[in-house]
């Protein structure tokens, strides 16, 4: 079987490589790519080669359902994400299965189970996928309100709606609060908030340590080919919407 892997994380895709080979040895991975750009002149360039997609998505220059935007792809494909917000969205696509971050072995193992029966016998594609999406309506989460923050030995609480920034640094994510302009350490990772934590009508993530609320937004700086973000607060950090992004970021500011 012939797979390809489309994941932003190297820890993430490391890991469900290495799933695999132990699940089935004979598993043949052609590639590990983690743009929307290059999984689709991929996918439409080894269509013939592949047999099983496993799509991370939120990649590193938007959501992987652009790529079915791109082009015409006819293949099965197992979603994996942190949360499960896009749910419906994927069972729109060729969608087998969707899998929750971090990947379980039993639940890796099970899918691959069911891509293979349903090689086998394509009648019944149809009646799983909408099985499992029933399930997935029913789970779905709402999403965040509040975050916890650390005051010395208090512990309070900030509406998600008030926080204008969340910038992440070494690993550390801080949520910079839209009336102060305060920034709190929060027990988060800007992966969790924006891949399901956080309402994407509110917020976008502009690059890999930012991730902006549209009320906070004050006005866009376009120079030296870069798009540059200031907010209604003050802000130590550059805001520079990546170049992958840009265009999705001006049509999320104008809906």
């Amino acid at each position: 079987m012939n797979v390809l892997i489309v994941e932003d994380e190297q820890l993430a895709a490391d890991r469900l490589i290495k799933l695999l080979t132990e699940i089935d040895p004979s598993i043949q991975v052609l590639a590990h790519l983690d743009t929307v750009q290059e999984a689709a002149v991929f996918m439409e360039s080894h269509a013939s080669n592949l047999d099983l997609v496993f799509l991370d998505i939120q990649l590193a220059d938007g959501k992987s359902f652009e790529i079915f935007t791109k082009i015409n792809f006819s293949k099965p494909v197992i979603f994996t994400t942190a949360y499960d917000e896009y749910a419906i969205q994927a069972f729109k696509i060729n969608s087998i299965d969707y899998l929750l971050k971090p990947v379980k072995e039993e639940e890796l193992q099970a899918a691959l189970m069911k891509f293979n029966e349903l090689r086998q016998n394509t009648d019944n594609a149809l009646t799983l996928d909408q099985e499992l999406m029933k399930q997935l309506i029913a789970g779905r989460k709402e999403y965040k309100k509040r975050f916890l923050v650390k005051f010395g030995t208090r512990i309070q609480y900030i509406n998600a709606s008030e926080a204008a920034l969340f910038f992440a640094e070494d690993k550390i994510c801080h949520l910079h609060e839209r009336e102060s302009g305060k920034r709190y350490l929060i027990d988060h990772t800007l992966e969790e908030l924006s891949s399901g934590l956080l309402d994407p009508a509110q917020f976008f993530r502009i690059s890999r340590q930012a991730l902006v609320n549209v009320d906070a937004v004050k006005e866009l700086n376009s120079k030296n080919n870069q798009l540059e973000i200031l907010l209604n607060i003050h802000c130590d950090h550059k805001l520079v919407v990546s170049r992958g992004r840009a265009k999705e970021f001006k049509e999320w500011l104008s809906l």
